[in-house]
């Protein structure tokens, strides 16, 4: 079914699909400098992990403090910085396998504080190492039924026709033919746009996924994206149209059936995600061969998901400080990070389980790069290293040692954006992504 449509609304969002648009900021006042005894912060068991702190470049005003966690959980050291004589260090030994979490904080003075190098002025400096990475390990056993809860969601949906309406969109960029597109699908509706070039042919599909939060989508990104020679989808995380800025969605919408693994908003989600992948395979412009997810947050969430339940079907998976991953580690020693469920609910960690990226993790073959942010608390980097170290396919992490997560140090974390434009634009261009 065609349409003509003419939207309303425009998305200021960044034209990149992998990261959150970012306000023009004013630099915050760095007093602290950190230099890791490893460049790329990675140690092995047993090294001493560590840092040299030096004042600067903004002259220190307050006395500071440090603390080193486990995976931001277990505190195993504690400090205070002494600059007396120019500079101190910070360090411990490597005891384990996970990563290394130290808070700087300062004290002594009169709150509010300001400075720091975690995207916040509010005076917090954090730095984070990886010890043994790839011998981190799941936090939790994977459901034993796990494989048929799925299994079984993906049999009933492909029982549902997928009746795909189709909508003209304009768009001022040459040579692309860009539509809104809705998908009937398990419980839902599955929304989005679809855009390719204005030619006759087969192109290499790109499927992006999005970020947490209610919004409309970058139809002009979408077109651009076609305008380099995909076949681009774009995929509403939520069941509205995607140049519809709300919809009526609940902006807690990730608390909504968190109990119960039938309820959650993550069951129609991913099963919406699949859909979008049904559509593609259907079309006639797709060259047969390539599909890539791409996302970031809790779009890099629902790539991995993605890229789990239908594995035969992916190429290559690129993805920036990926939520989702490790979501029972309050309960196992490891600080868990978004959705943020809360871990004193049994029912809720049960249900947690499996919309957890770690448990797609093994059923995923396509090649998986990921960056991680080492200082990251809404996307944790122990969990993105689980979710590779248990991957079957070739992985390629992307340590973003000084990173928190994107919409806060975007500064820090621009190596994992550029690396993704990289291989698209080799994979486009009919290449094969070796990580």
């Amino acid at each position: 079914m065609m349409q003509t449509y003419k939207p309303f609304l425009i998305a200021f969002l960044a034209a990149a699909p992998f990261v959150l648009a970012q306000p023009q900021r004013t630099p915050i006042a760095q007093q602290l400098t950190f230099a890791p005894y490893h460049a790329n912060g990675i140690y092995d068991v047993g090294e001493t992990v560590g840092w040299t702190v030096t004042p600067g470049p903004v002259t220190p005003t307050y006395t500071y403090k440090w603390t080193i966690r486990r995976n931001n959980a277990v505190v195993l050291k504690e400090g205070k910085l002494d600059l007396a004589s120019g500079k101190d260090t910070i360090e411990i030994k490597g005891g384990e396998p996970g990563m290394i979490y130290v808070a700087v904080t300062p004290y002594g003075s009169e709150p509010p504080y300001v400075g720091g190098n975690s995207g916040i002025n509010n005076g917090l400096y954090a730095v984070g190492a990886a010890v043994a990475p790839r011998k981190i390990g799941l936090s939790t056993p994977r459901p034993e039924d796990f494989d048929l809860f799925w299994d079984a969601k993906l049999a009933a949906q492909a029982k549902v026709p997928i009746n795909p309406i189709l909508t003209d969109v304009e768009t001022n960029v040459a040579g692309v033919e860009l539509k809104i597109f809705v998908l009937d699908a398990l419980g839902s509706k599955t929304h989005g746009y679809v855009a390719k070039p204005a030619k006759e042919g087969k192109f290499p599909a790109l499927i992006q996924l999005q970020y947490a939060g209610v919004y409309a989508l970058n139809a002009r990104a979408a077109a651009q994206k076609a305008a380099d020679g995909w076949l681009f989808i774009n995929v509403d995380s939520h069941d509205k149209l995607p140049s519809d800025a709300s919809g009526g969605i609940p902006r807690a919408y990730q608390a909504e059936g968190n109990t119960d693994r039938e309820k959650s908003y993550f069951l129609n989600m991913y099963l919406r995600d699949s859909r979008a992948l049904d559509y593609l395979l259907t079309r006639q412009d797709w060259d047969g061969k390539t599909i890539v997810l791409t996302g970031g947050s809790m779009g890099g969430q629902q790539s991995l998901a993605l890229a789990g339940l239908r594995p035969e079907k992916i190429t290559a998976v690129l993805v920036c400080v990926p939520a989702g991953a490790d979501t029972n580690g309050n309960l196992h020693e490891r600080k868990a990070g978004y959705p943020n469920w809360p871990s004193d609910s049994a029912d809720i960690m049960r249900t947690a389980l499996y919309f957890d990226t770690v448990n797609f993790a093994s059923r995923i073959k396509a090649p998986v790069m990921a960056g991680m942010g080492f200082i990251d608390t809404t996307s944790p980097p122990a969990g993105i290293w689980t979710v590779l170290n248990q991957s079957h396919g070739a992985i390629e992490p992307l340590p973003l040692i000084e990173s928190d997560h994107d919409n806060r140090t975007p500064d820090k974390g621009r190596a994992c954006p550029a690396r993704t434009k990289e291989v698209l634009d080799m994979i486009v261009k009919g290449g094969e992504y070796k990580p």
